[in-house]
């Protein structure tokens, strides 16, 4: 394996940055009607403040420094803060019950955590034990004050900016990234400054990061590996602007507004990308002005720009598989989509998907100095790179089921092709044993329901069932269809899918429930991934009723 010379770490870039380019904009945070804009001289200022205030406390070296907070101008500020005071930045989701936040700060040792934009802190501040410090952003829109705390306003106000560049050893740890726990509690993934630095200078080149004139757009969770890799490193290596959006309610718009040049979504956006095209424009209709010249390229554009893709020359997907047929929808709209793979544990970067060498039903090749090989007993996806991360924090036990040899076992079953190309066919822990002692691999299954405009999404199960069965949950143009339209369509794609599968792999039966699958209600993760196990265990006493049940399509009543 070849090594990747060590470049810059987080605080390298920012302080060229802002020596070189202190008036230029670094942060673009939405309020209301207006963008707040934080020049990198401005945000250097408030890092700095923050950074004199950590280190009055006077807390030990390396100290674990939490931050609980949705996306905004000041978790940037404060991720910088933390790493020029010398302590470890230790980010949250800001999802989180208080009970599953005193268990990740409680694990973590957090001494402080910056608390910010949040709905929930009334009831999320309950898990925080008492001896934690605990200090508020500033107030955003739309948002209760959050009282009896120390406040950022007070502390920019009490001191100086640090003058000192601090710089790390390279063996130093700079942040602890949880997993956002898909199958069971969270993990601290900890990497030192060398490892984030031998990441952040291989994605330069791929990802045309070397442009000050790049815009990056924040909306997924700055405390997941992806948004921080992509979004926060890919600006501080290239200098570029980074864009916030200011809530749920206002994505699109500050989408649009931002027009970013690098944009990264999980396959749950893209697949609402789609269907509110749709809603526009019927599928029919689309295809037909797709094939008329000069009006194609008016189309391609109009909808390009609605989406906020309208200037993107990086387009990234990645956390969960992508269909390639989701992936061709949008090609023929003119928007190339990279698949990327990878997870917390080898910074996000697995494989990466050639922008000039497409390949369908692939995630890509390796990245330089990574290399991959499959496992021949188990059909395990295992990998080696510079960046791995340095372990679990205070789980060595399992580090080293994870970590064996110098080979990360990533949990994911892959093939490799002729040119080195990695096709992931499932995930070792969703693998299900059916009734008949099959084996079934559920995600290709489900890769049949992509493109039926009515289904939002699926889950395929069948543990202890003589066939699978999937659950779907219907989009918002299935909500306004009729019932023979829905039936005729998902009948069509399991007559389709059961043509092409292995005789165990049959589905049986296809059942509509009534209730989406959300954050909120705990089926899904932070990162838009579903909890497998969750729907199982939720629906499991119903699964044999709706399995013999006369019809093949069934609406849970």
């Amino acid at each position: 394996m070849s090594e990747t010379k060590l470049q810059t770490t987080f605080l390298d870039n920012f302080y060229h940055w802002e020596a070189t380019q202190a008036d230029n904009v670094f942060l673009k945070q939405p309020q209301n009607d207006d963008w707040i804009e934080y020049s990198w001289g401005e945000v250097g200022n408030q890092v700095r403040r923050i950074a004199t205030a950590l280190k009055a406390l006077d807390l030990p070296k390396q100290s674990n420094i939490g931050i609980v907070s949705k996306n905004c101008a000041h978790w940037i500020i404060n991720d910088l803060a933390i790493m020029m005071a010398g302590h470890v930045s230790v980010p949250f989701y800001p999802t989180l019950t208080n009970e599953k936040l005193n268990e990740v700060l409680v694990q973590s040792e957090c001494k402080v955590v910056f608390v910010g934009k949040l709905d929930e802190w009334e009831e999320m501040s309950q898990g925080v034990p008492d001896e934690i410090i605990c200090i508020s952003y500033p107030q955003y829109s739309n948002q209760a004050p959050i009282e009896g705390m120390i406040k950022w306003a007070d502390l920019l106000e009490q001191h100086q900016p640090l003058t000192q560049n601090h710089v790390p050893e390279a063996e130093d740890l700079a942040t602890i990234i949880y997993t956002s726990g898909t199958t069971g509690s969270p993990k601290g993934v900890m990497f030192t400054y060398e490892r984030l630095g031998y990441g952040k200078t291989m994605s330069r080149d791929i990802f045309l990061l070397n442009n000050t004139a790049n815009r990056h757009f924040s909306y997924l969770p700055l405390c997941h590996i992806a948004e921080r890799n992509v979004v926060e490193s890919g600006a501080l290596e290239g200098g570029g602007c980074i864009y916030f959006s200011e809530s749920l309610q206002t994505f699109s718009k500050n989408l649009q507004q931002a027009q970013p040049t690098h944009f990264i979504a999980v396959p749950r956006i893209w697949t609402k990308f789609r269907l509110g095209v749709l809603s526009k424009i019927p599928q029919k209709k689309l295809d037909l002005l797709l094939k008329i010249p000069i009006v194609n390229n008016i189309i391609r554009n109009k909808i390009k720009t609605s989406l906020g893709l309208g200037k993107a020359k990086v387009i990234l997907t990645g956390a969960a598989p992508m269909p390639s047929s989701l992936i061709d929808w949008f090609a023929k709209l003119g928007l190339t989509i990279q698949e990327v793979y990878g997870m917390t544990e080898n910074l996000g970067a697995c494989t990466y998907m050639p922008k000039d060498n497409i390949k369908k039903n692939s995630v890509g090749k390796p990245y330089p100095s990574a290399v991959i090989k499959i496992d021949p007993e188990s059909g395990e996806v295992l990998m080696q790179a510079p960046w791995l991360m340095n372990g679990y924090y205070k789980h060595p036990e399992q580090t080293a089921e994870t970590i064996k040899d110098g080979w990360l076992h990533t949990g994911d079953m892959g093939e490799l092709d002729e040119e080195g190309y990695l096709k992931i066919t499932g995930r070792v822990k969703d693998t299900f044993k059916t009734a008949k002692g099959e084996f079934v691999v559920p995600a290709p299954l489900e890769y049949a329901f992509a493109m039926n405009n009515h289904v939002e999404q699926v889950c395929i199960l069948g543990r202890g069932l003589a066939q699978p069965i999937a659950l779907v949950v219907l989009s918002e143009i299935g909500q306004a269809a009729d019932k023979e339209s829905i039936r005729s369509g998902l009948q069509t794609n399991m007559e389709q899918l059961n043509a092409k599968a292995l005789k165990h792999e049959y589905i049986n039966s296809i059942i509509i429930v009534k209730e989406a699958w959300t954050v909120e209600n705990a089926f899904m993760t932070p990162t838009l991934k579903i909890k497998r196990n969750v729907i199982e265990q939720v629906y499991e006493e119903q699964l044999h009723v709706w399995y013999d049940h006369p019809d093949s399509i069934v609406w849970e009543s």
